[in-house]
This record gives structure tokens, C-alpha cells and sequence, in this order.
């Protein structure tokens, strides 16, 4: 391990920041740098912290998000044995750059979940040539195993496939939906976007719309609410997460058009938050697809082993994951689940 530095490092890379329930996305992305939270005392002498980097998502982008970044806030501290570094971006071009710096500053380990899938090849041969190891969260990329020590994520397109074989259960007269899609390029986009656009293929099922509104609710309303006025008939909301759920059915209450069960729109949505997953128990939503936010005590157990010199049980981790059905829902799985 590199000597620890005393110094508390901090940087910030000057954007906008663009969340799912804040401004929108489109507009410019935030990435900032900062050192996690320690004393101005230096670290007791022999000390030796491991380094790493931390490159995530903006934490306002979701609740999924918030909870993820809560999450490895709370491992990767001086108490647990780390010195530890976080940049945030919902663009590849800055968490790129955060990267690039990160590895300047000789971290030990380089922690990424990707804002798109593409475009990484180039920094982490950087980083192993630099030696330092690479651990991708959340979500997967475009890039050859051999340029990473260890993957934890979530199979995005089992999630999508989960999803959309429920729907398929439903066994509508009709298939009319309104497909409300994620960031555009991110593995999770991909992956819930692919299942549906298969499987509506296969069943001949009809996609009224289908457009990004980049995690974003009130751009969700919007989406729905200029279907709604051009008159065309649906009877699916299908959102690639649970702030877009929210903002579809905002329009579908502001039109008076009923929702979840029993009513005249299904309404789909993903990350299960706990007010989501609370909407089902009331039957107001039909349906929820879980997405694990939980991944840093598995990158914590596989980088102590690293230390201890073995080398991780698994490569690639899948997180565990499920779908929620607001007839079969109960208040334990919100409490065991919601996020």
C-alpha cells in the first residue's frame, strides 16, 4: 500500500448538478471531488490507510442513488481502515477525468459505477499500469475483465426481463404503453429498455411513446401528459425507475385517469423505494423491480482479501434481486426492501 497522506485532499470539478427530482439533466452534469470526512489531527503514527477512489453517480439522481452513496459513505471510513475520495457525474467525460486524477494521486483502488457503458477502455489501462485496482459497482461496462479485479452490479437486463415476463402475466386484452426510458448509454437504460423492446416485439404489443426522461419525474409528467392531450388511448406506464413512476402517474391523477390495480393504467417502476413500494401496498401502483443499492460491503470483503494477499472468490458478483406485485406485496417485504 501507498504511504497515507496526512493532507486532506479536496477537489471539485465546477458543474451544475442534475438530478432525477431537481433540474434537469440535460442541462449540465455535476462532478464533484472531496475527500471523505476525517479530524485535522494526523492519523496515529503506523497507521496505514488504504487508499481509494470512489466515482459515482450524482446522489440526487434517485433514491436508489442516495441510498447507494449513503451506503459507501458509511464503509469506506478512517475507522475501517480507509482514506477514501468520492467524485460525482452523471457524464462519462468528467468521471473520466475524476479517474484520471485519482489515479495521479496514487489511490490503491479505483471504485467506478459508470455513468455509460462505453469509453473506459483507455483510463483503466492507465490504472493498471499505474497499479492500481479497479473495482466496478452498480453497474457493468464495455470493457474486458482483465482491465478490473471484481464486478459488483446488478443484471439490469434480468431486471427488465423480470419486469416484462409480469406484464406479460397480466394478460391485457391490449398492450398500450408508454414507455418512460432512463439516461440514455447507462447499463441500466440498456438493460430495461432491451427486455421491453423484445418482448412488446414478440407480442406485437403497441408502444404509444417512448423517450428518456433521464431519471427525472417532472419530465415523466410531462411525457404523459402530452399523450394524454393527443387523445391516444394506453394503458401501461412502464418507468425505468421510481421517480419517473411518480411523475407519470402526477399526470395521470392531474387527467383523472385511475391507476394500479383495478384501474384503467398500469403503472410500473423500479429501484423500490420505500414510498414506492408503499404505493403498492395501497394499490396504487402494480408493480415495482427491485435494484440492489447495497454493494459496498462486498467491495470492502474483496479488498480486504487483496490485502491479505488472496485473490477474490468470485470476479463478477449479481446482486440478488426481485419484483414486487401489489396484490401479493406486504408491509414486511416493505420493510425488509424499501430503500
Amino acid at each position: 500500500m501507498k504511504k497515507f497522506l496526512a493532507v486532506l485532499l479536496t477537489a471539485t470539478v465546477g458543474m451544475v448538478m442534475a438530478g432525477c427530482n431537481q433540474a434537469p439533466a440535460a442541462t449540465t452534469a455535476a462532478a464533484t471531488t472531496t475527500a471523505a470526512a476525517t479530524t485535522t489531527a494526523a492519523a496515529p503514527a503506523g497507521d496505514k490507510l488504504i487508499k481509494v477512489g470512489i466515482i459515482n453517480n450524482d446522489p440526487n439522481e434517485s433514491g436508489y442513488r442516495t441510498a447507494n452513496d449513503k451506503d459507501m459513505k458509511a464503509t469506506f471510513t478512517k475507522e475501517n481502515g480507509y482514506e477514501a475520495q468520492f467524485a460525482y457525474s452523471l457524464k462519462n467525460d468528467e468521471q473520466i477525468a475524476a479517474a484520471k486524477k485519482f489515479i495521479t494521486d496514487e489511490v490503491d483502488y479505483l471504485l467506478l459505477s459508470a455513468a455509460d457503458t462505453s469509453g473506459w477502455d483507455s483510463v483503466l489501462q492507465d490504472a493498471k499500469a499505474a497499479g492500481v485496482k479497479v473495482i466496478l459497482f452498480d453497474r457493468t461496462i464495455d470493457a474486458d475483465q482483465s482491465l478490473y479485479e471484481a464486478s459488483i452490479v446488478s443484471d439490469m437486463r434480468k431486471e427488465g426481463e423480470t419486469a416484462v415476463a409480469w406484464l406479460e402475466s397480466q394478460k391485457l386484452p391490449e398492450y398500450k404503453i408508454i414507455h418512460i426510458q432512463g439516461a440514455m448509454g447507462t447499463a441500466a437504460q440498456k438493460g430495461r429498455s432491451g427486455a421491453m423492446d423484445d418482448k412488446a416485439k414478440a407480442n406485437g404489443w403497441k408502444i404509444v411513446k417512448q423517450q428518456t426522461a433521464e431519471w427525472n419525474a417532472e419530465k415523466a409528467q410531462q411525457i404523459v401528459q402530452s399523450v394524454i392531450d393527443s387523445g391516444e388511448k394506453f394503458n401501461v406506464i412502464y418507468a425505468e425507475n421510481d421517480d419517473m413512476a411518480k411523475g407519470a402517474v402526477a399526470a395521470l391523477d392531474k387527467a383523472n385517469i385511475s391507476h394500479g390495480v383495478g384501474g384503467d393504467v398500469i403503472v410500473m417502476g423500479y429501484d423500490c423505494n420505500s414510498w414506492a413500494l408503499k404505493e403498492l401496498l395501497a394499490k396504487k401502483w402494480n408493480y415495482d423491480g427491485q435494484c440492489n443499492p447495497f454493494q459496498a460491503s462486498y467491495i470492502d470483503k474483496i479488498i480486504k482479501d487483496f490485502e491479505a494477499g488472496k485473490a477474490p472468490e468470485q470476479k463478477v458478483i449479481i446482486m440478488d434481486e426481485k419484483g414486487f406485485d401489489a396484490t401479493t406485496i406486504t408491509q414486511e417485504d416493505v420493510d425488509k426492501y424499501g430503500i
